[in-house]
Order: structure tokens, then sequence, then C-alpha cells
């Protein structure tokens, strides 16, 4: 598989492309060249993807003219909170990287999601590059902008929307990822033809088992069409206030799973995948779900490894509920879901009661 996919997002004068292919992060200094960065950069990365891909990407950054220093920080969501952000400031401040100076986000969806707030507020924004290694940021969090880190209450609460200058997802590197870690991005894919997609969720439903052997041309395909459908709600709503809260289905819950549990637990994807299974619950009693396309959603998700339910305690239920109320979408002191009406058709912002969502975690 040689031909590169490139997905626009249209952001007017913050558009960037994404660049889908095998083998390309070879590729990178020369597109980060393209767009007339400054020549002293920032590689962040953690402690299971530097070893396998910093040396590549430094080389290429180092043949297109440009200085990279290499920051490192320890793998997992536990990452991803003010005590790492402050030493990555600390150390660009430390070498003394400037306003032209620029980020590369190496990794999964942690290490972009840290490096994009970094490069967000360091010097009050610098630029910054999104090279995705998992599946789940290259389908979801390298794109759209949103960046921010964890307090020890919740997921995301501290962030802002900083957009990158290029997205380059590199498919060679899906190849290295654990199957657990392959497992948890495909949440995120199921979430996309859950959401808008109707024919997506079906190719999933036919092409699972090729996915799951991470063949390179349905995985180019579905990477693709994945970036496509976020880089279309990212460009009507770009700060979500409206249409962009569709992509949060099955995150609510979700969230609050991997905020009770102990960030690292589970993983973002597999709370996700729990989130999802239990909206669609949901949905039938709340939207009209038909109980047959919510038996298809619980399904697609168990086909893919990927947990669809939970066990919890009566207090741990109350937990898990608190939790959500902590969720940065709570208006008005009311937590509020994507549901959906039908696969492909979802919408924002329904008021669940909790007895509902204990009934749906239950089931």
């Amino acid at each position: 598989m040689n031909l590169m996919r490139t997905v626009h997002v249209s952001l007017g004068s913050r558009s960037y492309p994404i660049f889908i292919g095998g083998k390309i992060l070879s590729d990178l200094g020369g597109h980060c060249a393209a767009l007339q960065l400054g020549r002293r950069c920032a590689i962040i990365s953690d402690q299971n993807v530097a070893p396998l891909y910093a040396a590549k990407a430094a080389a290429s950054l180092r043949k297109a003219g440009f200085d990279p220093l290499l920051a490192t920080v320890p793998a997992g969501e536990s990452s991803k909170n003010l005590k790492w952000f402050q030493s990555c400031c600390d150390l660009l401040a430390g070498h003394r990287l400037e306003r032209k100076s620029f980020i590369v986000a190496l990794g999964g969806g942690v290490v972009g999601d840290l490096a994009g707030f970094v490069a967000a507020a360091y010097l009050r924004g610098i630029a910054f590059v999104q090279a995705p290694t998992s599946l789940l940021a290259q389908v979801d969090s390298s794109v759209g902008g949103k960046v921010g880190v964890n307090l020890a209450a919740g997921k995301n609460l501290v962030g802002a929307f900083h957009q990158p200058r290029l997205v380059l997802c590199d498919l060679a590197a899906l190849r290295t990822l654990q199957p657990r870690e392959f497992r948890a991005g495909l949440a995120e894919v199921i979430k996309y033809g859950i959401i808008c997609d109707q024919a997506l969720f079906a190719r999933l439903e036919r092409d699972l088992p090729l996915l799951l052997r991470r063949d390179g041309e349905v995985l180019a395909e579905v990477v693709a069409r994945c970036c496509e459908i976020k880089a279309d709600i990212v460009r009507q709503d770009e700060t979500e206030t409206g249409l962009r809260a569709i992509l949060n289905f099955g995150h609510t819950i979700g969230h609050a799973i991997e905020a009770m549990a102990g960030y690292g637990k589970y993983l973002h994807g597999e709370a996700i995948a729990i989130g999802q299974a239990a909206a669609a619950k949901l949905s039938v009693r709340a939207t009209g779900l038909p109980a047959e396309e919510a038996a298809r959603i619980e399904k697609l998700l168990v086909r893919a490894g990927l947990p669809a339910a939970i066990k919890l305690s009566a207090r741990r239920q109350t937990a898990l509920i608190g939790a959500m109320r902590l969720d940065k979408k709570v208006n008005d002191g009311q937590v509020r879901f994507v549901l959906a009406r039908r696969i492909g058709q979802v919408e924002p912002g329904h008021k669940i009661p909790p007895a509902w969502i204990r009934d749906a975690l239950a089931a």
C-alpha cells in the first residue's frame, strides 16, 4: 500500500491537512519545512513510543534543517496531568524554545493531548504537529484541536482549543501496537459509524476480521473515513457549541468510569465501549432506538474484543453518577447525554434520570 490519502480540515486561517499512509513518518521533516516553522522544535513522546519512533522522527526533522529536542514522559493516562505539563514547559524554557518554535506530538492520545496543551500554553501558544501512533489517536484525538490534561476530579477538565498545523498518520506504526491498544482504538472507529455513518457501521460489521488483522488497505480506508467525518464536524462547530457534542457518544459514562476506576485501569477506548453500550440501552428507552440496533452496537463492540458492561455495587454506581456530574459537558448542574435515534443518527443534550443510568449499567 503506497497510496497516501489526504483529508483537509477547513477552518479558515487555521486549516490543515491530515496525511494518511504507510511508512510516512520519514516525511515529517519535509512537511514541517513546507509550513515554514522555526528551526528549533521539541518532540514530546512517551517511554513506549520514543524507543520505536523518536530517532526516525528526529532524523527526518534534522534532514529538513530543524534542531529537535526530545522530551519523554511515562506511558499511560497517568502522565496526562499538570505535573507533566509543567515538566514539559520547564524543559522547553530551559532549552530556550521561541515563539516560532514548534512541538511534535509523537504518540497516542495521551501524548497528543498533553503536547497540544503544552503548545497552546507555552509563550501563549506555539505551533504543533500531530504524529499519532495509535489507532485511537489517528481516527479521533489528533484531529480537531481539543487538547488538555486531567484533574483528579475528572478527565480533560483543564485544556484549550489549539489546532495542529498538520496531522501525519503513519499506518505502519499501528503494526507495533499491542492488541489491547489496537482494540481500544476500534471503540472510536465504531463510534463514527453510530453517530453519522450507517454505511461505515455496516462495513465494520463486515470487515472487522480484516481490521483485527490490520489489513493495510482496509485500515487506510477506515482511518481516512473517520478523519473525514471528524473534519466535517469540526469545520461546522470548532469549539463544541452544538454539533460537535455528538462526538461524545458514550463518553459521559466512559469518562466517569476512567475517573472512578483510577486513570489507567481501563484504557480510554475500553471505558468508551462500556459507555457506548450503556448509551445504546438508554437510547432504546429515551429516543426510540430500535432494540435490534442497540443489540448490533453491543455485538460489534464485543466482536472487537471490547468490554460492553461493568459490574458495580450500588455504592460504586452512586460514585459513578457523581463522577458524571463533574464532566465538562454538564450544563446547569444537569448531566447531558448524546443518544441515538438509529445507527447513523444521534443527538446531544438529553437529560436522563439517574435511575435509568443505573438500569442501563445493570443490564
